[in-house]
């Protein structure tokens, strides 16, 4: 090849022939790193001369280093140049190329040029284009990790690393990083979870993208159903279950867990075992020649059923068909002797039969001489029925002349005026009762006929119910703590009984506070029912009136068939409003929990004020969450309203758990005391309204409630005063004992039950009374209490009792509201809202304070600590455990220190220091 026209020459050309120059090297492409000059080198034989050209341009002789040399072979002439390009060149450069060199090489024959060599500056970008994204992904589902590395000369190349260990393609099938610098998981494994890190470099630096988590879960997945279990009751009506577990597989790594019930049940009626019994026994068979007959009797009135027990005796018969007159081998079998015993016998028999009917018409004389001598009292027996206790039939007269409420037994009743009436002495609800006056009677009630005459006088008292204030005295009885009461030592017993003067009557039972984005706590003061809204539950910048009410009237709800309403409805709102974080509402129950013998269901009254069910306790859902307590039931719920719990007994071991608590008071004829005992469900709302009635009449509580379990067996209650003093006090006649159906304790939606009695003392000196309470359902549960009081309220001792009286805060609004700060709550959080490999360690938190069932509903919550925080706080609102809660994490193992240590710090906050005083 020839030279160009426009390029200019060196100024000596050789003009040898020979052949051109051919190349041994040419230059080749090159990066400058950082300031370094780069060398490029062309080598050529035969060559007589060899110049650099760089961008068009001869590069000056003196810049090149050349070097000769024979090639040993064809003895032709070989030669080597060097020049050095520096960053200041290229730089200074601006074409619309790449800066270029060439060489060219002369020969005798002509010139020949080699390649061009761009020459670049070397460089690589800081950031990623794109950095690869954290990724939660099923098991076996595919994985596409996206990697753009940083633009730069040369081009990077990428690598990946998992862990800080590079990946090989090449030793793993499912791996491919090939694919324009992304990682693909073709099939993902648990073991693919971990940290993935984008790596690229260049002949300049290493660049590291930021780390990817990829997360490989595994949503759960139920077994099979177990097997039906037996129906767990031998006899009648019960239940039987099978169940699943979430283990096929377990759901790992923050998968899903299963969706549906774990437990299922259903009622089943197990055949009642029959046991046989005997017909009657078949005529005698005729005279055998042994001298006996025989008589035979089957076991089939009825034959036994059903795993019954067979006929007890003999199936046969057999005795002397002659009366020993039968001759066996000529000689008689009985003796005239033995006949004549026989027959004197029978004479003494008739005898004694005559002297008992005569025993019998003595009797009767007497009882008659009795019931006059009695008439006294103004009780007339006129059914015999009355001896046997229970329901008993009386005949009462109204007097009209004089004081009704004044006990003379010297007035002749006036028989024009009066009325039967029937019923037991026993009153169901406080607003029916009616203190007796000249002009007021008892409504009819019903089962037995009597008259009321103002010599027996069961003060009922005053007829208004008081309504919850707000601002009770500190001094009212302890409500709240939902616990059973222990017994307590004769000398302390003062203690226990409350001083009723500090009951509020007025205002009812409501409470409304305004929250803002802080939360708090709202409280039905002393009736158990709260309502804590978390923080961050209201938007930043707005707050909220929200309050919280329990219906004083009868309840709207009702049960069907032996279901029964466990606690006071509860209505939260407005209702429009919505909360983004669960709040919890606390309502008290009256059921001993057994889920063998109880299904409770929550309720929601829908706006056109019919009842729809929730959820039942033990379902399996993300929509509310309900955790039940011995004698509460705390509730996660979104939407407010109004909500109750209804039990549903599934055998007829359910326990509805009564608060037995005894009133006394001196009625109008001040020689008259009369005790009223009150059956009411064991809540602090049922005994709060009590307290408030009795408040109203001047009534007196004269031991310590105690609690009666009152099974669903369809079995009456009994209540009776026993062991009064004879000769100091006297109860009327066949009033001792009353006895209420079944139906009226169970069913009672959520009146107290009341029993009153009426005392009489003989003289006005007589100022102590002493006697026993017995409450007892019939094959049942019973509860003795003893009564050991002054009748005169100056000298009986009122000592207040305190318990959790939170009347003092009704609200409570921000950080006062919680027993947990929030500065250790927001690090509890982070710790057990992390993923781990082992699984979501707020699982671990739920497990330790006793959350074991519905964990899927806390799975769908954006933050799980949170909310089992939130219910923790619902739980602990009286006690505040921190200690407990301290252990739970220690023994989780994912703190490094002890709550308790932190919060020794956190104490000396006002806000909590406040909230420990106030219940902790």
């Amino acid at each position: 090849s020839g030279n160009d026209n426009s390029e200019a020459l060196p100024e000596s050309i050789p003009s040898a022939p020979g052949t051109l120059p051919h190349f041994m090297e040419e230059p080749d492409d090159a990066y400058i790193i950082k300031s370094n000059p780069i060398v490029l080198r062309c080598k050529a034989m035969p060559a007589m001369q060899i110049f650099f050209k760089c961008n068009g341009e001869w590069v000056h002789q003196n810049e090149h280093v050349s070097e000769e040399s024979m090639d040993e072979t064809t003895g032709l002439k070989v030669r080597e140049v060097f020049i050095n390009v520096t960053r200041q060149q290229v730089e200074d450069f601006h074409g619309p190329e790449d800066y270029w060199c060439q060489c060219v090489a002369w020969s005798h024959l002509g010139t020949s040029k080699s390649r061009k060599a761009s020459v670049r500056i070397a460089y690589l970008r800081k950031n990623f284009e794109q950095d690869p994204q954290g990724k939660e992904v099923p098991i076996e589902g595919m994985i596409v990790l996206h990697c753009r590395p940083p633009e730069g000369v040369p081009a990077a190349e990428v690598e990946w690393l998992k862990n800080e260990e590079p990946i090989d393609s090449n030793l793993d099938e499912n791996i491919d990083t090939r694919a324009d610098h992304n990682l693909i998981i073709r099939q993902a494994r648990l073991s693919d979870s971990g940290n993935y890190t984008c790596m690229a470099a260049n002949i300049v630096a290493k660049r590291r993208s930021m780390s990817a988590t990829v997360v490989v879960y595994v949503n759960g997945g139920w077994s099979s159903w177990t097997e039906w279990s037996n129906c767990n009751a031998r006899c009648g009506r019960g239940w039987q279950k099978r169940s699943r577990t979430c283990t096929n597989p377990a759901p790992l790594n923050g998968g899903a867990f299963c969706e549906g019930m774990s437990v299922q049940k259903i009622t089943c009626t197990s055949l009642c075992p029959v046991d046989g019994n005997w017909e009657v026994w078949s005529e005698w068979s005729v005279c055998s020649p042994e001298c006996e007959h025989l008589r035979v009797r089957e076991c089939i009135a009825p034959p036994p059923r059903n795993g019954g027990k067979y006929c007890e005796g003999l199936s046969q018969e057999s005795e002397n068909c002659t009366e020993g007159l039968c001759i066996q081998d000529k000689n008689p079998l009985h003796e005239i002797k033995s006949q004549n015993i026989e027959t004197a016998s029978d004479i003494a028999l008739y005898s004694g039969l005559g002297a008992a009917v005569i025993a019998v018409a003595v009797l009767v004389v007497a009882v008659t001489l009795y019931r006059r001598s009695q008439s006294e009292y103004g009780v007339d027996v006129i059914d015999s029925s009355a001896l046997t206790g229970g329901f008993q039939t009386f005949n009462f007269k109204t007097v009209r002349q004089g004081n009704s409420l004044l006990l003379n037994s010297s007035m002749q009743p006036d028989l024009t005026v009066s009325r039967t009436y029937s019923g037991p002495i026993c009153l169901q609800d406080p607003m029916d009762k009616e203190l007796m006056t000249e002009s007021s009677l008892f409504n009819p009630l019903s089962d037995i006929k009597v008259k009321v005459q103002s010599s027996f006088m069961v003060s009922l008292g005053v007829t208004e119910r008081a309504e919850y204030h707000g601002k009770a005295h500190s001094g009212t009885f302890p409500h709240g703590n939902n616990r059973a009461f222990g017994t307590i030592q004769a000398r302390n017993k003062a203690t226990y009984i409350q001083n009723l003067s500090s009951i509020s009557t007025t205002s009812e039972l409501k409470t409304t506070a305004i929250f803002g984005h802080l939360g708090g706590r709202l409280v039905v003061p002393n009736t158990g029912v709260s309502l804590l809204i978390p923080h961050g539950a209201i938007p930043e910048e707005s707050s909220w009136e929200i309050y919280l009410a329990i219906t004083q009237k009868e309840s709207s709800v009702q049960p069907e068939g032996t279901d029964v309403l466990l606690g006071p409805e509860v209505t939260c709102g407005p209702s429009d409003l919505s909360v983004s974080t669960p709040f919890a509402l606390t309502i008290p129950h009256c059921a001993e929990v057994n889920s063998e013998h109880w299904n409770i269901h929550l309720k929601k009254r829908t706006q056109q004020g019919k009842w729809e069910e929730v959820m039942s306790v033990e379902e399996e859902t993300t929509s509310c969450y309900c955790l039940l307590d011995p004698y509460a039931c705390h509730i996660l719920l979104n939407s407010f309203g109004t909500y109750a719990l209804i039990g549903e007994p599934i055998s007829d071991c359910a326990v509805r758990q009564l608060k037995v608590a005894v009133f006394g008071c001196l009625s109008c004829n001040s020689l008259d005391y009369n005790l009223r005992v009150y059956c009411m469900d064991n809540t602090p709302c049922a005994f709060q309204e009590v307290v408030s009635d009795e408040r109203l009449q001047g009534g007196q509580l004269l031991e310590e409630p105690k609690l009666l379990h009152f099974k669903g067996n369809t079995f009456s209650l009994q209540i009776s005063v026993l062991d009064i003093p004879p000769f100091l006090w006297r109860i009327k006649p066949f009033t001792a004992c009353q006895e209420v159906p079944f139906s009226r304790v169970w069913c009672s939606s959520q009146k107290p039950l009341h029993c009153a009695f009426s005392l009489e003392r003989y003289t006005p000196a007589t100022t102590q009374l002493s006697c026993k309470i017995c409450v007892r359902q019939v094959k049942g549960h019973e509860q003795i209490l003893q009564i050991q009081t002054s009748i005169l309220e100056n000298e009986r001792e009122t000592i207040t009792f305190f318990a959790h009286d939170d009347s003092n805060f009704p609200a409570q609004m921000g950080p006062k509201a919680f027993k947990i700060p929030y500065s250790i709550r927001q690090r509890i959080c982070a710790t057990f809202d992390t993923p781990n490999a082992k699984g979501k360690d707020w699982q671990m938190l739920a497990q330790k304070n006793s959350i074991n069932r519905n964990l899927s509903y806390f799975a769908t919550q954006s933050s799980p600590s949170a909310v089992i925080l939130d219910l923790w706080e619902a739980r602990h609102q009286h006690d505040g455990d921190l200690d407990s809660l301290a252990c739970a994490l220690e023994e989780i193992g994912r703190t490094h220190s002890k709550i308790s240590d932190i919060t020794e710090t956190e104490i000396e906050e006002p806000d909590f220091n406040y909230s420990r005083q106030n219940g902790l």
